[in-house]
């Protein structure tokens, strides 16, 4: 499914929207980008997947979301409109190279025993576009992601975690709240909200 580019400010992005999410995930991200316009901010992911699977992911998105939905690949500006998936098997992270964000997309070594690894980009997300972004930590098993939302939360980025009730698994969201790096603790179907509201 093809899908335009919607603005002229696609490699100036006011605000990045990052997102993590492991067992549980799936249902969750689709709940939360169908509720998003197709004109949202460049958003990146992280869902913890084996190899194959986030191809698979993004191109069920892609058909269902009103935003654009891919798997990243290296070197992939963010731009309005779009959420690029990391691929199984690879961590990712921003960079700002010419004046404008892109995705870096690297084996390297497994955090939390995952690759990627949602501290990797949300950490990469808190030097790079400090207060200028929206963290978003999801259900799964574990502490991945927790570390470094709690850098985005301290850089100034608006925080949320998925709360207990509606979490398959309360693993990443309890821990990033142990942490105190959550602005908000929130009901899956009050998230995307939550989202518009503060991007």
């Amino acid at each position: 499914m093809t899908k335009a580019y919607t603005s002229s400010r696609e490699y100036q992005p006011v605000k990045v929207l990052a997102i993590a999410s492991s067992t549980g995930g799936i249902e969750a991200l689709e709940t939360i980008l169908c509720s998003l316009p197709a004109s949202i901010n460049p958003t990146v992911i992280v869902q913890h997947m084996p190899a194959g699977f986030t191809k698979m992911l993004a191109d069920r998105l892609n058909d269902l979301c009103p935003m654009q939905v891919k798997e990243a690949k290296n070197g992939d500006p963010l731009k309005r409109g779009v959420a690029l998936i990391a691929p199984a098997d690879y961590h990712m992270e921003i960079q700002r190279r010419s004046g404008r964000l892109v995705v870096k997309c690297y084996v390297g070594e497994r955090i939390h025993g995952v690759m990627p690894a949602a501290d990797i980009l949300f950490s990469s997300v808190a030097k790079v576009a400090k207060s200028e972004a929206v963290g978003v930590i999801l259900t799964g098993m574990g502490a991945d992601g927790a570390m470094g939302l709690l850098k985005m939360h301290e850089a100034g980025a608006a925080t949320i975690g998925q709360d207990r009730s509606s979490s398959v698994v309360y693993g990443m969201p309890k821990i990033a709240r142990e942490l105190g790096a959550l602005d908000y603790s929130l009901p899956l179907p009050q998230i995307a909200a939550k989202i518009e509201s503060l991007l």
